[in-house]
C-alpha cells in the first residue's frame, strides 16, 4: 500500500478568518504531504506497506527498531493530520446526542470541557496536539501529545484534535497560540466528532 494525502472536504479559503488560505494550504500541501513521503519511504519493502496506518501505530512496538521512530514521527503525522482536516468545518454546528451526554457527564458542562480541553493546548509545550479521546474503558479522555506522537499507540482513540504545531497558526497568529485556539472553537465539525465518537463506542 502507497499512502497518499488525502483530499480536503472543502476550499483552502473556507475556513477564513479563523483559519488563512495560506496557511491551509502550505499545511497540507507541504506539511501533510512531507509525512506522507517520508512515511512511504520508512516502510518500502516491509510488510507494513500492506497495513493501514492505525494498525500500525496500535503496533508501534512492532514495527522494527531502525525505523520505529520514522514511523512515528511520519505515520503519526499522517494519521494526526488525515483526522484534523475532518474535524474542521465552514458550516456551524454543535455537539449533540451521546456525544454531547458523554461529554457533559464526563466534565459537568461543554464549557467546562472547552476550558479543560483549551488548556491542555495552550499548555503543550513546543510542538504538539491536544486531544479528545476514548480511553482503554471508552471513557473520554483529555490528553496531549507530543511532536506527531499519535494517541493510537497509547491504546486511546481520537476523536477530536487540534494540532499546535507552530506551522498550523503561525502567519496569522504568530506567537498567539491562545488565539488561535479560540478560533479552532468555531470551525468544528462537530457531526463528524460525533461519528467518530458513535464508531468508537460500538466496536
Amino acid at each position: 500500500m502507497k499512502y497518499n494525502l488525502p483530499k480536503l472536504p472543502y476550499k483552502y479559503d473556507a475556513l477564513e478568518p479563523y483559519i488563512d488560505e495560506q496557511t491551509m494550504q502550505i499545511h497540507h500541501t507541504k506539511h501533510h504531504q512531507g509525512y506522507v513521503d517520508k512515511l512511504n519511504k520508512a516502510i518500502e519493502g516491509t510488510e507494513l506497506e500492506d497495513w493501514e496506518i492505525e494498525e500500525i501505530l496500535k503496533n508501534i512496538e512492532k514495527v522494527e527498531d531502525k525505523i520505529r521512530q520514522a514511523v512515528i514521527n511520519n505515520g503519526g503525522g499522517h494519521a494526526n493530520h488525515s483526522l484534523f482536516w475532518q474535524i474542521l468545518s465552514p458550516e456551524k454546528t454543535e455537539p449533540e446526542g451521546k456525544l454531547l451526554e458523554a461529554i457533559n457527564k464526563k466534565f459537568d458542562s461543554l464549557e467546562n470541557f472547552k476550558i479543560k480541553f483549551s488548556e491542555a493546548a495552550t499548555t503543550r509545550f513546543g510542538s504538539g496536539w491536544a486531544w479528545l479521546v476514548l480511553n482503554e474503558k471508552k471513557e473520554l479522555q483529555i490528553i496531549s501529545t507530543p511532536n506527531q506522537d499519535s494517541p493510537l499507540s497509547q491504546n486511546k482513540t481520537p476523536i477530536l484534535g487540534l494540532d499546535v504545531w507552530e506551522h498550523a497558526y503561525y502567519l496569522r497568529y504568530q506567537n498567539r497560540r491562545p488565539e488561535y485556539i479560540e478560533a479552532f472553537w468555531k470551525i468544528i465539525n462537530w457531526k463528524k466528532v460525533s461519528e467518530f465518537y458513535e464508531q468508537a463506542t460500538s466496536d
